[in-house]
């Protein structure tokens, strides 16, 4: 622990950090609160974990403490951004989760900052690490990460497991989008669409930023990485970029379902507008000849008739029939 800060000013150390001892052999160990101000130590196979409130400042102290200004800050300020910085021999990587129960309308992204060195690795955030990676299931069946890059593995494979049924939900949701489109429910259907191609977009921006991380800790070269660390990475990339698929695959489905929106109110406008023009093809007839036949001038057909009304009536009504069974027989109507 540093020495800057009066330990007496401090609140207990459980209000603002934790510290865990894994043993490297699959057992894990929280220490107790009067542990924790003592000098500790990492195992010679394992390695410490310190998880910290992110916004506590008596945290903050702490990491430039023992950090520095720089690495601290860069730990510790807000991002909204997934990535992976390497430092001569050390890492800090931040990933993103969704905060515990969310729903696929809101995810309520959480940041988890890590900083990775030989035998140590320090936690900035809001979550409470210790029920995230479940250290208490650990301590019972010592099946615990076995080294730094195998802890961050365990965090994207967790991060997954949140977001796994977030988007079998949104699959879901597009299902039932889909099954009111065939029952034409249009209006219900576009609205839903839409919401639903957001929050596609919206988790595909978190899961794909994840694997990219993932895959950028595997490939640097720091010593304390072996090859099973390499592997555990891997997989937990994998598990992402599965999800990223997932996520591809509803996105083109929601792309398809709209085009099929826009060409079921296509072809309702085409009928619409063929509708429109047939009644314009058998008006347009009449009214020239009830027009022509109106004119107010000498010389007109059966201007002196007593049944001249009906006869042009009748011979409109046979002419408007003939025009109407004319489209009907080349199918325009």
């Amino acid at each position: 622990m540093g020495e800057g800060v009066d330990k007496k000013e401090r609140p207990p150390v459980k209000d603002w950090m934790s510290i865990v001892i894994f043993d490297g052999r699959g057992g894990v160990r929280r220490l107790t609160e009067e542990e924790e101000t003592q000098p500790y130590a990492a195992p010679q196979k394992g390695f410490v974990l310190i998880a910290g409130n992110a916004r506590s400042p008596e945290f903050k102290v702490w990491l430039r403490e023992e950090l520095g200004d720089f690495n601290s800050d860069m730990l510790s300020v807000p991002s909204t951004r997934t990535r992976c910085v390497v430092l001569e021999d050390k890492a800090m990587v931040v990933l993103r989760v969704p905060r515990p129960n969310a729903s696929p309308d809101d995810i309520g992204r959480q940041l988890l900052s890590l900083w990775l060195e030989k035998g140590r690795v320090i936690v900035s955030s809001e979550l409470n690490i210790a029920d995230f990676l479940g250290v208490a299931q650990w301590q019972q069946s010592h099946h615990a990460p076995l080294t730094p890059a195998d802890l961050v593995a365990r965090l994207g494979l967790r991060a997954a497991d949140r977001m796994e049924p977030l988007i079998e939900r949104l699959g879901d949701n597009l299902d039932t989008i889909e099954e009111n489109l065939m029952a034409d429910r249009k209006v219900e259907v576009r609205a839903k669409l839409s919401h639903l191609r957001r929050s596609l977009i919206s988790f595909r921006r978190l899961i794909w930023p994840q694997r990219d991380v993932l895959n950028t800790l595997e490939i640097e070269d720091l010593s304390f990485f072996s090859p099973r660390d390499r592997i555990r990475l891997r997989e937990a990339s994998s598990r992402s970029a599965r999800l990223g698929d997932e996520l591809q695959a509803l996105s083109e489905r929601a792309v398809l379902v709209h085009e099929q929106i826009l060409d079921t109110r296509a072809e309702q406008m085409n009928k619409t507008m063929l509708l429109l023009t047939a009644v314009t093809v058998i008006l347009m007839p009449l009214t020239v000849i009830s027009g022509v036949l109106g004119m107010n001038v000498a010389g007109i057909p059966f201007a002196d008739s007593g049944n001249a009304f009906w006869i042009v009536t009748g011979f409109l009504a046979v002419l408007a029939l003939g025009l109407y069974l004319l489209m009907r027989r080349v199918k325009w109507l």
